[in-house]
């Protein structure tokens, strides 16, 4: 998506959005608004789909409400459990703070406002370099919880109102 800016232009808007449900960052999915931030969102997804070994759009079971990757993720990292994440098939001892680095990544990619994700380049600092401290992640994008059974209601409420007040002349 990064591809389509021209010179030195770092956003830009669109009225028809297109793309994958679960990679796409919030702001262009719900705005159409994207820029190269856009691109890092969907890097995130990834690294946190290959660690965990889960899609992004496969759905986790907590009290009877469905947490997303996203939600999944940024719900062990509060809890400090990220290692109940990690795909089982790829963990191993001596690579857990590597994989746990890996999630943290992750979830800074991932952030729901596009100003605090890092750019591609500072994520390729952050892989490659692990001395560079990561700063805390701040809440994801789509993480919101929904009830299954109240996900198909045929009412509709609204919090909504209007007063309406007509002047006249003496």
């Amino acid at each position: 998506m990064a591809r389509i800016f021209e010179g030195n232009q770092d956003q830009a808007n669109t009225r028809r959005v297109v793309g994958t449900y679960g990679y796409m960052a919030p702001e262009y999915a719900m705005g159409g608004r994207f820029s190269k931030k856009s691109d890092v969102f969907s890097f995130g997804v990834l690294i946190l789909e290959i660690v965990s070994g889960r899609r992004n759009t496969s759905f986790y079971d907590d009290d009877d409400l469905s947490l997303s990757l996203l939600g999944y993720s940024w719900k062990l990292w509060n809890e400090d459990n990220v290692l109940d994440l990690i795909d089982q098939r790829i963990s191993s001892p001596s690579s857990l703070a590597e994989i746990k680095r890996f999630i943290h990544i992750g979830l800074l990619c991932v952030q729901g406002l596009p100003v605090n994700r890092p750019s591609m380049s500072t994520v390729l600092l952050m892989l490659s370099n692990e001395i560079f401290d990561l700063p805390v992640p701040q809440h994801p994008g789509f993480t919101d919880k929904w009830n299954r059974s109240h996900s198909y209601s045929k009412t509709s409420k609204s919090a909504n109102s209007v007063t309406l007040t007509v002047l006249e002349g003496r």
